[in-house]
């Protein structure tokens, strides 16, 4: 495939316009978590217990709200719901930014603009899984997750170290400045997208009724409801405990905070690649490759265990990045094919709820469980969970054979290479 067909989506204007937005407003995602940090702790001479107040103010609005976003979204034009939520969260950014620079910002001013901001996020995430779709040509859909991954990526490699210097050298607040400006340019590309609108059903139906639908949806499919539940488990498992315990060993034994942000940037290198590779290769069985690759993770986690020189276990987070990058664009992917249009959002939502259901509480339970069985013991039960939890999920068979949409099924490669009818192979 020619390089200038790897990004050929954004030949597509109405993706083009939307990709300019999403990566411009992911830009300013990846200065923010710096320079919240550093608002509480420096700014507002806050503890890791207000920080950590601060982070769940985001993420269980996030969960709470989510599924009522998904709802919203396959009832209303998705570009609308997604405008209002840049509108409402670039407003709680300009808040925060005018609090930090002019010296009056309080901490439970901050939970409460983050939690309004955590809300407008759980409309805007189903809402964007459903709209991916209408602004790019079916065939280069895997293309277009990918490309958005790409830009997440690499807003997650830079942002940090740019924020970092903003942070140390001026006031945090003029990152949530920035970001605020990231906000209004994606809520102007938004609102110049012109998309035909797919038909919704006329019927009134309450909210419950359209969230039982979306549930409905997502139990029909065995494939995608093993997977939320399999995710669920290794966010609360893996994830909580590698992130919280992460920095707590590279205090102690690698070198200090350079040495844990050498292991997070390799993570990040390693999801650009993961989401090169993505616009490159179309497995025909999604779920299977994604799965395998997904085992790529543990070594990083079973290096830290035993507190090997950080730019060894940066190289194995690089590995895993790959393949966690590979399954961001092929998940989005795959539920954009499988999952019928006008639910799309609503199992979106259920998928987002499920699979950070139990992610705080991995935060939260870390700590105390590592203090009682140790560091090292507590990181190899993430590592076994991680192992055998992703082989439990290989077991399922509509996991692991489950087909890419528009792969040609074995019978219409078998029928072009005979030069017969396709029916022939099906007996027909």
């Amino acid at each position: 495939m020619r390089g200038t067909e790897l990004v050929g989506a954004l030949r597509e204007p109405q993706f083009r316009l939307l990709w300019l937005g999403q990566a411009t407003s992911t830009l300013g995602d990846g200065l923010v978590p710096v320079a919240l940090s550093f608002a509480v702790i420096q700014t507002l001479n806050g503890s890791a217990t207000a920080l950590g107040i601060v982070l769940a103010a985001h993420i269980l609005p996030l969960v709470l709200f989510v599924l009522a976003g998904g709802v919203w979204a396959d009832r209303l034009p998705r570009q609308i719901v997604m405008l209002v939520s840049d509108v409402v969260r670039g407003t709680v950014q300009a808040t925060i930014a005018v609090l930090l620079l002019t010296g009056s910002a309080r901490l439970w001013q901050l939970i409460v603009l983050i939690a309004i901001y955590g809300t407008a996020e759980a409309f805007f995430q189903p809402a964007a899984t459903g709209l991916v779709p209408a602004t790019v040509s079916a065939g280069r859909l895997q293309q277009a997750n990918a490309l958005l991954g790409l830009s997440r990526s690499c807003a997650f490699v830079i942002g940090p170290a740019v924020a970092g210097v903003i942070a140390a050298t001026t006031n945090p607040g003029i990152v949530f400045v920035v970001d605020a400006g990231t906000f209004a340019v994606s809520a102007t590309s938004l609102a110049l997208l012109r998309l035909s609108l797919a038909p919704r059903a006329d019927e009134r139906r309450s909210f419950l009724a359209d969230l039982k639908g979306g549930w409905h949806e997502l139990v029909t499919h065995t494939w995608l409801w093993v997977i939320v539940v399999w995710a669920s488990t290794y966010l609360f498992a893996v994830v909580a405990p590698f992130m919280t315990l992460g920095p707590v060993v590279a205090k102690q034994s690698l070198g200090g905070a350079a040495a844990w942000g050498m292991i997070a940037a390799g993570w990040g290198a390693g999801s650009l690649g993961g989401g090169l590779l993505a616009l490159r290769w179309k497995p025909a069985r999604p779920m299977l490759v994604c799965s395998m690759l997904v085992l790529l993770v543990a070594p990083a986690v079973g290096l830290l265990a035993l507190r090997a020189p950080a730019p060894l276990i940066a190289a194995a987070q690089a590995v895993g990045g790959v393949g966690m990058g590979f399954f961001s664009a092929v998940w989005q992917t795959t539920l954009q094919q499988h999952v019928r249009e006008e639910a799309l959002s609503r199992v979106s939502a259920w998928d987002w709820m499920g699979s950070f259901a139990f992610f705080p509480l991995g935060f939260v339970l870390s700590g105390p469980v590592s203090r009682v069985i140790g560091i090292s013991t507590t990181l190899w039960i993430a590592v076994t969970w991680a192992v055998v939890s992703t082989l439990a999920m290989l077991l399922v068979p509509s996991v692991r054979n489950l087909r890419r949409l528009d792969e040609p099924e074995p019978e219409e490669v078998l029928a072009k290479l005979s030069g017969e009818p396709a029916e022939a192979f099906h007996g027909g």
